[in-house]
């Protein structure tokens, strides 16, 4: 199993979402975070004041998915999240060594 953690910008996430649903995935984790990277902020102008901006907005995705789909998912996010611009994002592939469904208490690939 491979856990998938995607940092994307906020207006993609339905386009990714609907992506990883045409692949067959539909479980996963969004969070609302703040970040750089290369890009460093920006400065906005706020009633006339102009100033820095060090963390940008962000989504983070958390997909667990079986070791088979996990290219699949990784190149259905990339095509999905493209803008072409600075600030895309970035996808984080780890090895899962276990997991467990609460309600029922499955194991590994039965409990995705």
């Amino acid at each position: 199993m491979k856990m998938l953690m995607a940092v994307i910008k906020p207006h993609k996430l339905d386009a990714v979402q609907a992506a990883l649903a045409d692949i067959g995935i539909s479980g996963m984790t969004v969070s609302e975070v703040k970040g750089h990277g290369r890009q460093k902020g920006h400065t906005e102008i706020y009633r006339g004041a102009e100033y820095q901006v060090n963390f940008v907005p962000k989504i983070k995705l958390e997909i667990v998915c079986a070791g088979g789909m996990a290219r699949k998912a990784i190149e259905a996010i990339k095509a999905a999240a493209h803008t072409g611009q600075i600030g895309d994002g970035k996808i984080f592939v780890l090895d899962v060594a276990d997991a467990l469904r609460i309600r029922t208490g499955e194991t590994a690939a039965d409990a995705l």
